[in-house]
């Protein structure tokens, strides 16, 4: 706790500095720090407080017994205090501040599993509205009806939210399934098909290294949104990570040397999340996969539409607010899962 205080000290005094803040990542970094560590400084401050006027509570009593009754509210207010002090201190997963892309492909169900995945999309995209982020889709093949096939998608902070993109959507990655009636289907039948959801923290460039003998890189002509000229050239790029078999394409950009540089950024974040993903497999089973493939019987999440029910199966989640949620009402499902997540982080600490 020294520790923590004396760092949480030294970050007010450089966040006062301007010239930190000429440095942008710089002074982002540090403020997302700043923000990590407020709460816990100030529950160790509450705590400390609460303790200190029990004792005096508690002489006063011997004196004046009206003191009694407050000495007894504070102490039971250090329970929750040390409880929540023990939560706040539990080791945080190094990516909670990160932005994130966002992955989503289509599945089972052709025509319709492209309609649900551009539904997600529009959910994603509704949230970080709501959230104040800042969203940019990479790349994207749309559907004959409107929806998406796969569809890539920035998400990130404007400010210094400890709790990043990383930390609300880290939850969403696997097959989500939904159910109602499609808009193909003429005899009024509720059909169940599936879309896949990606999640990848963002990286600096300098964390991964990638030799170009490794790639092949493949042009042509972009398909998708862009504006004037974007079909008259061949500025999409296509790159294919050769030891890996990673594929990534971006076609958003005007020019092929933009594309490039967004596909590269984007192969970087992709070899870094498996880089993170094998280490943790070798070093213990507990880190959950994501989507190995689209299929229905692996889903995290189903979407009802006629009992307008969403469920997350992971940790029983069941609510009747589904065009809510499709609407970017997510925090009531982002809740649970991180509730029960620091819920089984606390008893993982705490076992023998």
């Amino acid at each position: 706790m020294d520790e923590l205080l004396q760092e949480y000290a030294r970050l007010e005094r450089e966040l006062a500095d301007p010239a930190v803040h000429a440095d942008q990542d710089k002074a982002r970094k540090l403020g997302r720090r700043y923000s990590e560590l407020t709460p816990v400084v100030r529950t160790l401050r509450e705590l400390e407080s609460t303790r200190d006027d029990l004792v005096a509570a508690r002489e006063l009593a011997a004196e004046d017994e009206t003191f009694a009754a407050e000495a007894e509210t504070l102490e039971q207010r250090i329970p929750a205090l040390e409880e929540r002090l023990s939560e706040l201190l539990l080791p945080r997963d190094p990516h909670d501040g990160s932005d994130v892309l966002v992955e989503i492909k289509s599945g089972e169900g052709g025509e319709e599993s492209a309609l649900f995945a551009g539904d997600l999309f529009r959910m994603y995209t509704r949230y970080a509205e709501r959230r104040g982020w800042k969203t940019d889709v990479l790349d994207a093949t749309e559907s004959d009806l409107g929806g998406y096939k796969d569809v890539t998608l920035s998400v990130k902070t404007k400010g210094s939210d400890p709790d990043g993109v990383w930390a609300r959507l880290k939850f969403e990655g696997g097959v989500h399934r939904v159910q109602r009636v499609p808009v193909t289907e003429s005899q009024g039948r509720i059909h169940t098909s599936a879309a896949g959801v990606l999640v990848y923290p963002e990286v600096e460039d300098v964390e991964v290294e990638i030799d170009e003998k490794d790639l092949r890189v493949d042009v042509f002509r972009s398909s998708g949104h862009g504006g004037q000229s974007v079909n008259t050239t061949d500025s999409a790029v296509r790159i294919t990570h050769l030891p890996t078999g990673i594929v990534v394409s971006c076609q958003n950009e005007r020019s092929q040397l933009q594309n490039r540089a967004q596909a590269m950024h984007v192969l970087r974040v992709r070899l870094q999340a498996l880089a993170e993903e094998e280490a943790a497999r070798k070093a213990s089973d507990a880190r959950r996969s994501q989507v190995r493939t689209v299929d229905r019987s692996e889903r995290v999440r189903t979407y009802n539409f006629p009992e307008n029910r969403i469920s997350d199966h992971r940790v029983n989640y069941k609510a009747y607010n589904l065009d809510q949620v499709l609407e970017g009402d997510l925090d009531g499902v982002l809740d649970a899962l991180a509730v029960a997540d620091r819920a089984e982080r606390l008893a993982q600490s705490t076992a023998p």
